[in-house]
């Protein structure tokens, strides 16, 4: 990609609004940079919330078919650059290939789709007794989104304001921002009019809080870690401004004690693993009947040893994880875990073997771990996946609730009955039965400290819209 060195802002490329400097964008796999990006500030959010503002009056007033309209000549255009998204993802923060044009790009296309076929149906008023009630875009939006699964976290927030007649200014990851950049050129190449959709690159400190704390933003949505949605919250509240955040996970994977457990440790451990595990959704605790844990690990070493790790132009199941920093961070985890007592059964500290360039991990499994230990409470976003034996289901239930957090949770076994049954008990926003792939159609979104609202699907609208009763319409 070339530098970054200008924003997307009222509908034209224009450069940062004072000299703030840039930041290289490194490739994960070579680590070296594959390019800059330009680092802006709080006079960029600004111009661009400004923006945002003069347009909203207009978009806020737009038909439904105008909208579906508009959404379906942004998903003409993203059809046109599915390649370029694509390679921009891998260069970015290190998918496979493979991985970037089957999976993140076809994510970001499904949201937009969503979208525009819920809008098509969606009640923006309805009469109860003699008023009416009517659902009113919410105003201007500020998005914070993520590197790990840039073009999923963009488009989820997106394409549901632009359905519901907001008009946006987002910040995407400075770690990841080439996707972004073709996204913003998607939206100009579509006609979307100047100011509904805005990007200003830069950092948290920088360009995060600016939006966070804007006065003129009246809804903050924001994807990332639990702490730092803690301080966008902070930030946002002297101005009373919705806030909705989708955060961290460790999301218990419940194994049922049937003839099915082989194949659904081997089907766990391949979906931990995906995207060198960096999903906040990721099955990162694998709980399964102690009484056949020597068979469980059999399995877990079967299935690692056909994970294959390199290079992400290359036919590959795992590239590395983003960066330097998330690197260090995963292999002290690891590290601490072993100081712990917890035993790696496949992987551990260091980088595979003859990969000595680039941000790899071993794909790790733990065995030996107690829902006590910080590696089965802390958010490892890397490819570390811990066992944990359980004596009876109730007992599974209990571990997998155990935890701050409830974003996502997984059962499987033969039982389907039994399957539904657990995950009702389960304290998470979506739970995957019988390794059930994600739905676009259904709500996304966590319990406790993974978060608040609802993204994915016509409940995403929702976040976007005020509600308003006309008394006595009728």
């Amino acid at each position: 990609m070339p530098d970054l060195n200008q924003f997307y802002i009222d509908g034209q490329w224009v450069a940062p609004a004072r000299g703030s400097g840039t930041l290289d964008v490194i490739n994960p796999a070579t680590e070296k940079a594959a390019g800059t990006v330009a680092i802006g500030g709080s006079a960029d959010v600004d111009a661009a919330v400004a923006a945002a503002r003069r347009a909203f009056d207009s978009w806020s007033q737009t038909t439904v078919d105008e909208r579906v309209a508009v959404i379906g000549a942004v998903i003409a255009e993203y059809q046109k650059r599915a390649d370029d998204l694509a390679a921009a993802v891998t260069e970015e923060m290190g998918a496979p290939a493979g991985l970037a044009a089957a999976a993140h790009v076809p994510l970001g296309l499904a949201h937009l789709a969503t979208a525009a076929e819920a809008l098509k149906t969606f009640s923006f008023a309805e009469d109860r007794g003699t008023s009416r009630i009517v659902k009113e875009p919410i105003g201007v939006c500020g998005f914070i989104t993520p590197w790990n699964w840039p073009l999923n976290q963009v488009m989820c927030k997106v394409a549901p304001a632009l359905a519901t007649g907001c008009t946006m200014v987002l910040k995407p990851s400075e770690v990841a921002p080439f996707s972004s950049a073709i996204v913003a050129e998607i939206f100009d190449a579509a006609g979307v009019p100047a100011g509904v959709f805005n990007l200003v690159n830069g950092d948290g400190p920088g360009v995060g809080t600016a939006l966070a704390s804007h006065p003129d933003i009246d809804l903050i949505s924001f994807t990332g870690s639990t702490r730092a949605g803690i301080e966008v919250a902070k930030n946002a509240a002297p101005t009373v401004k919705r806030v909705a955040q989708e955060l961290g996970g460790k999301s218990p994977n419940i194994l049922l004690d049937d003839a099915s457990l082989a194949a659904n440790v081997a089907a766990g451990v391949s979906t931990m693993m995906l995207n060198s595990g960096q999903s906040c959704n990721a099955p990162s605790r694998m709980i399964v009947p102690a009484a056949r844990l020597d068979e469980v690990q059999a399995a877990i070493e079967q299935a690692a040893a056909a994970i294959t790790v390199g290079d992400p132009n290359t036919k590959v199941q795992l590239g590395p994880v983003v960066s330097e920093v998330q690197f260090d961070k995963i292999q002290g985890l690891i590290e601490r875990a072993v100081d712990d007592g917890a035993t790696p059964v496949v992987g551990g500290p260091g980088r595979p073997d003859g990969l000595d360039t680039g941000y790899y991990v071993k794909p790790t499994v733990f065995t030996g771990v107690t829902n006590d230990m910080e590696i089965a409470q802390t958010e490892v976003f890397g490819p570390v996946l811990v066992v944990i034996g359980y004596d009876d289901v109730d007992e599974a239930v209990a571990i997998g609730n155990d935890t701050e957090y409830g974003l996502a949770g997984y059962v499987s076994g033969e039982d389907v009955d039994e399957v539904r049954r657990i995950g009702s008990k389960l304290r998470a926003g979506s739970i995957s039965l019988n390794s059930a792939s994600p739905d676009p159609s259904a709500p996304f979104g966590g319990y406790k400290r993974s978060g608040n609202g609802r993204e994915w699907s016509d409940y995403a609208f929702d976040e976007f819209l005020e509600v308003k009763s006309l008394l006595g319409f009728a």
